[in-house]
């Protein structure tokens, strides 16, 4: 089974990080930051670490895990995390060289349900959850952290 990272990023406005993704073949989506656990990395959050570094060449603060969504061939560890600083012109991951891939795009919104919800955020029990919990005005910092669940890292 294939495992990916993804963070919902804070930035220091209290907006949330993502990408916008334009292909030829689809509609315009958003997805957070991260991509797929490597052999290569010590843990899920090394792998974090590393997808936010090579695609936005900052370094998130991770504070807890707060979803994991089961796919058919895949699970989807969703980090909630701070990130102070970025540059996504120094981005550097493999997605940006590879022809094909279409555009990547950076964009900030309140994190907010009715925000969230005008948007097409990929996959969609992530945006699901995110409105869900938003459209209660829950602080998203105050969700269990499922690190501290029989889940290891």
């Amino acid at each position: 089974m294939i495992e990916r990272v993804r963070a919902v990023l804070v930035t220091p406005n209290n907006e949330l990080l993502l990408i916008r993704r334009q292909r030829s073949d689809q509609p315009v989506y958003w997805v957070l930051p991260g991509g797929h656990v490597e052999p290569t990395d010590r843990t899920r959050e090394a792998a974090l670490q590393r997808e936010v570094h090579e695609e936005l060449a900052g370094t998130p603060r991770i504070h807890s895990l707060i979803q994991v969504i089961d796919g058919t061939d895949d699970r989807q560890y969703i980090y909630l995390a701070r990130i102070a600083e970025w540059s996504f012109a120094d981005r550097n991951g493999p997605e940006f060289t590879e022809p094909g891939r279409g555009a990547y795009n950076i964009d900030t919104i309140p994190p907010t349900a009715e925000d969230l919800a005008e948007i097409n955020l990929k996959p969609d029990q992530l945006a699901t959850f995110l409105i869900n919990h938003l459209h209660g005005d829950i602080d998203l910092f105050t969700l269990p952290d499922l690190r501290d669940s029989r889940r290891p890292d």
